[in-house]
């Protein structure tokens, strides 16, 4: 391996355009390769990254040799399915959340990593920015005592468009998959995976779920109340609640900049940590971290975490009687 990361990215629509956007700013990375399904999409994209190998399909970019990593950032859909063709030619990934469209895949694809001792890891970006290192520390050392309650929610108002991505179940679309995973991700970052679920959907036209509740209970007792949905415009803020203060992570908490600690006895504390680039560079980073140590995993964003969100959505949407037509 180089000393450098060298990355190829699979797909050219927008959370791609993102991801290459955040490698100019993650150190260490150098994104040599991209993977479209026509060679004048890949082409354009090229041109606009200034990268030097365009691919006109993904089996293609699995297969060249410059590449050592791959970012995934196709539908939810084809999660497994490129992950799988990047395993099996030998290149880490990192896959866009939510890491698959259920556990079963999740499963799969883990299980083919580990089978070839390749490196995966979810690209949950959230985790690795600083803010939210931050609030992992202050979480680490008690500062607001035992976590009780967590609060975060995550929706945004679309408009409805059958085709689109967003609102048709054959590319795993709804809230849940899309956006709710954020929530649903912090709360396990905190309290690990739950063990009773009690949620409610608003199942709309084109039938995936627009909007949701869900609120996880975990064995001490301590509550997740999340929310989620692409019909709804929600405030997009996080509440951790202690048993001796409380952190509010501001809007957008999934890109966190600012936090505000509130400790009982004590003045409330404004947080501000501004991040470079776009936030998508961090992940790179600890993608380029983790293969240079020679691990097939990352701490923060564990394989088997991963399989337990997953899990966590499957029961959730089994409450609501959605099934994918892949399912």
């Amino acid at each position: 391996m180089s000393e450098n990361t060298r990355w190829g990215i699979i797909s050219t629509g927008s959370i791609a355009n993102k991801f290459a956007q955040g490698l100019e700013s993650a150190p260490d990375a150098e994104l040599v390769a991209v993977g479209s399904r026509s060679q004048e999409s890949a082409d354009a994209f090229g041109d606009k990254y200034n990268i030097p190998h365009r691919h006109a399909s993904y089996e293609a970019l699995a297969a060249d040799a410059d590449v050592d990593a791959v970012y995934i950032g196709t539908p939810h859909n084809l999660h497994k399915e490129n992950t799988l063709l990047c395993i099996e030619a030998g290149k880490a990934v990192l896959c866009e959340k939510p890491f698959a469209i259920n556990a079963a895949e999740a499963t799969e694809m883990v299980q083919a990593a580990r089978d070839k001792g390749i490196f995966l890891m979810e690209a949950m970006w959230t985790r690795y920015i600083p803010a939210m290192v931050k609030v992992r520390e202050l979480l680490a050392e008690g500062v607001i005592g035992d976590v009780r309650m967590i609060m975060a929610d995550f929706g945004f108002r679309a408009g409805i468009n059958e085709e689109g991505r967003l609102f048709n179940p054959k590319f795993g679309g709804g809230g849940l998959l899309d956006v709710g995973v954020y929530p649903i991700s912090l709360s396990s970052m905190i309290l690990g995976r739950p063990e009773r679920i009690v949620s409610m959907a608003e199942i709309g036209s084109t039938g995936v779920d627009e909007q949701a509740a869900m609120v996880l209970g975990h064995p001490g007792g301590e509550l997740a109340v999340l929310a989620t949905g692409i019909r709804t415009n929600t405030p997009q803020g996080a509440h951790i609640l202690g048993t001796d203060g409380r952190i509010f992570i501001h809007s957008s908490w999934w890109k966190p900049e600012t936090i505000t600690l509130s400790v009982s006895g004590k003045d409330d504390e404004t947080i501000d940590m501004p991040f470079d680039g776009n936030g998508y560079n961090y992940e790179a980073v600890e993608v380029g971290k983790c293969l240079h140590e020679g691990k097939l995993e990352s701490d923060t964003m564990p394989l088997k975490e991963s399989l337990e969100i997953m899990a966590t959505m499957d029961q959730i949407r089994a409450q609501w009687n959605l099934k994918y037509p892949m399912e």
